[in-house]
């Protein structure tokens, strides 16, 4: 049964060894880049402590779904940190180099959060429709509501990346106003926001995690209200929105550890 999802970006810079250190615990609490880190260990630990069995929802460049045994490097980051979706006994072959970010972002989590679970991963078409988006969110939502074990979902997407001159994408001036409303959208839990989301605008404006920000309100669908959401974060401290949240179905009780 589908229990509980959380939202968490992708920039690299999550893994410590990518920046040239490990930090001690609790060091620099107003650097952001801690802080954002500390809000997706969060999040990753909540879905843990709910459901042992995963689900990764990211964008690629086309429609794809792994499996456990899963691994990847973020070499090609700076740093050959080897993450997998499942524990090492499960990954034989070697690491792949070119494994999309959102998988290599969800493995790292996996591995602090809940090191012994296996997670498997579905990556949508960067460029699939609104519709082909909430359907898949709604056909993932009954699938996972067959089985008997509480399932999580794991959504990994980022927002805009023209916020800023100093962003991967320089600034679009439109930018500002299409993440204020995507904000909003995250806030809430709306899912009429999400499905609101215009698709070659968002790829105009580097709006990479689209296509999982509506798989993730089409999990949601049935329900007869938009979810509960818990923002542990919400910023754009690079110029990218960003965006880590816990979603739960408005009829389905709260998880003891997040009363």
């Amino acid at each position: 049964m589908f229990s509980i999802a959380a939202l968490v970006p992708s920039p690299p810079m999550l893994v410590p060894e990518l920046c040239g250190r490990v930090p001690v615990s609790g060091s620099d609490p107003d650097d952001p880049t801690v802080v954002l880190r500390a809000a997706a260990l969060a999040a990753a630990a909540t879905l843990a402590a709910t459901a042992q069995r995963w689900i990764v929802v990211g964008v690629g460049s086309h429609d794809r779904i792994y499996g456990s045994a899963t691994r990847g490097t973020f070499r090609g980051f700076g740093a050959d940190v080897v993450v997998g979706l499942g524990p090492a006994g499960e990954q034989p072959g070697p690491a792949d180099a070119q494994l999309p970010l959102p998988l290599l972002i969800a493995g790292w989590l996996r591995e602090q959060a809940a090191p012994r679970i296996s997670v498997r991963a579905r990556l949508f078409a960067a460029d699939a429709s609104p519709a082909a988006c909430a359907e898949a969110g709604a056909a993932l939502r009954g699938e996972l509501d067959s089985e008997q074990d509480p399932y999580a979902v794991l959504v990994v997407a980022d927002g805009a990346a023209t916020l800023t001159v100093k962003a991967p994408g320089y600034l679009d001036e439109r930018a500002p106003a299409v993440q204020h409303d995507l904000d909003a959208a995250l806030r809430t839990g709306s899912r009429a926001g999400l499905a609101a989301l215009e698709p070659h605008l968002c790829a105009a404006l580097l709006v990479d995690g689209r296509a999982a920000y509506q798989v993730l309100g089409g999990l949601f669908a049935t329900d007869s209200a938009d979810p509960r959401v818990r923002t542990l974060y919400q910023g754009a401290p690079f110029g990218v929105g960003y965006d880590v949240s816990v979603w739960q179905p408005v009829d389905r009780k709260v998880a003891a550890s997040d009363a």
